[in-house]
């Protein structure tokens, strides 16, 4: 077997540039969505369940994206199809949201658009993997992370630069103002021309080639349907059925039913992968899910704490800076817009702290290793969205973004660091897209839950929103000591090329 030869620096940064107009676009939809559903007319305590759409298709697009693409080559490539055909209906999405005419239009609009972004976006994470030697890798998911910070910074930063320049940031009632308007258009230019940039500019290696190399792990090929015991579906199957009958009984919140859906969906599937013999891409993931590796198990905890936070922040930042801090929740009215923008400030604060934080955490990692640097960049988000329930000066939330912006840096490249070795080259592609569940389950869960929470506990107040985010990544931190190191010698030389 020969080793995959290392690329150069500007090699790494033409496959990664896609991630920019990703991110850029990414960006706009978690900072001015809420925003968006607000001014059609939402209330508050119904945009968690207006979100739900959005994980919900990761959970079913990225392991599908995941699949196909671990088995796609053509004279386009293997991943490379999946970052641009992502990228044109995200475009198409990013110009047609802010224009939605009702409520129900912009929710389906948001389904279409975070689709879209999980086609372009699970593939790019394969492809650092299928492109780079393990001594690369943590190199390559560090320029990711510069590239999606300076994406978010700009997008986050342009309703509020555009409304300083002169362009109208108020409008009628049922309205979205032109500042959100121009930067969805800018948007959408700027993820079609980042990614024809990557896509242009580099080549992949065939699916043979690739299988070739010393780091590519041998790909478990035999059914698990012998490994499934029945008795865990009928469990899972159990479980929402009694969870359904007591939303039901209790009169709970019907974003739960989603969650009861979810365990039976669950059970009916090891039911059936228990006794299939089937070959297809539904028996192939499952039993890749079943039979996944333990570094994936271990972290999964920690990724499902650090996105059940994100997720309260992104949904719940804008209500809750526009009722504390500025005084207003009316959607047409100067203070709360002016609020509004100063959360796409924020946001785009964080991120540019990211950006920065990417080119420090190697550094850290290089004395510290991998899950104590997790721990203290979690640890440090966790304090920064806490401080929310005791800062009144709106300036000084900028602070907190110092925190946050650790916190995604950390969450964008050191989880994957950690399991890209543990992945055979062969389904790179679907245990990425398997990963992105621990990602998408934690949202659902959000979005299913918070708003329940919020009323039952904390009188509707979104503020409290962003205190259960902070407690939960300081419990992702604390997950993160039950995840193993790579053993392996790339580790310091991958500390060492990161950090150059």
């Amino acid at each position: 077997m020969s080793r995959k030869p290392e690329l150069s620096f500007w090699q790494i940064w033409n496959m990664c540039f896609g991630f920019l107009g990703i991110q850029f676009g990414f960006a706009l939809q978690n900072a001015n969505v809420s925003r968006i559903f607000q001014t059609l007319g939402a209330n508050v305590n119904d945009i968690p369940a207006l979100w739900i759409a959005a994980p919900l298709t990761g959970l079913i697009v990225q392991p599908i994206i995941g699949h196909y693409s671990d088995r796609t080559w053509n004279r386009f490539g293997r991943r490379r199809p999946y970052f641009f055909g992502g990228a044109v209906l995200a475009t198409l999405a990013l110009l047609a949201m802010p224009n939605a005419p009702a409520l129900w239009v912009a929710a389906g609009l948001l389904w279409i658009m975070d689709a879209s972004f999980n086609v372009s976006m699970e593939p790019f994470r394969a492809f650092v993997g299928d492109q780079l030697p393990p001594s690369q890798r943590p190199l390559g998911y560090s320029m990711q992370s510069v590239f999606i910070g300076v994406g978010a910074v700009v997008a986050s930063f342009l309703p509020y630069l555009l409304a300083h320049w002169g362009v109208a940031n108020t409008a009628a009632p049922g309205e979205v103002p032109d500042t959100v308007k121009f930067a969805f258009y800018a948007g959408g230019a700027t993820l079609l021309g980042a990614m024809l940039w990557t896509v242009l500019t580099t080549r992949e290696y065939p699916p043979q080639q690739l299988e070739g190399f010393d780091d590519a792990h041998p790909a478990s090929v035999a059914p698990a349907s012998t490994a499934v015991k029945p008795g865990a579906g009928f469990a899972w199957l159990l479980a929402g059925a009694l969870g359904a009958a007591a939303i039901w009984y209790w009169v709970l919140a019907h974003e739960l039913y989603l969650l009861a859906s979810l365990a039976t969906a669950y059970g009916a599937a090891q039911l059936w992968l228990s006794q299939t013999r089937s070959r297809g891409m539904a028996a192939q993931v499952l039993a890749d899910l079943h039979d996944m590796p333990p570094a994936m198990r271990r972290l999964a905890w920690v990724q499902f704490f650090s996105w059940f936070a994100l997720f309260a922040m992104w949904i719940y930042t804008t209500p809750a800076v526009t009722q504390v801090l500025y005084g207003s929740s009316d959607t047409a009215s100067a203070a709360y817009n002016e609020g509004a923008n100063w959360v796409g400030m924020l946001f785009g604060a964080y991120n540019g702290f990211a950006a920065l934080a990417a080119m420090v955490i190697p550094l850290l990692v290089r004395r510290l290793g991998l899950r104590w640097s997790h721990l203290i960049n979690l640890w440090l988000g966790g304090a920064g969205l806490l401080s929310f329930l005791v800062i009144r000066d709106p300036h000084w939330l900028l602070a907190s973004m110092i925190g946050v912006g650790f916190a995604w840096a950390s969450i964008l490249s050191l989880p994957y660091a950690m399991l890209s070795d543990n992945l055979p080259a062969a389904k790179m592609g679907v245990y990425m897209g398997i990963f992105n569940f621990f990602i998408v389950i934690p949202q659902l869960l959000a979005a299913s839950v918070l708003g329940l929470l919020l009323r039952l506990f904390f009188h509707g107040q979104p503020i409290w929103a962003l205190g259960l985010g902070g407690a939960s990544l300081l419990a992702a931190g604390l997950c993160t000591l039950r995840v193993r190191e790579p053993d392996d010698d790339a580790l310091p030389v991958a500390t060492r090329a990161s950090a150059g």
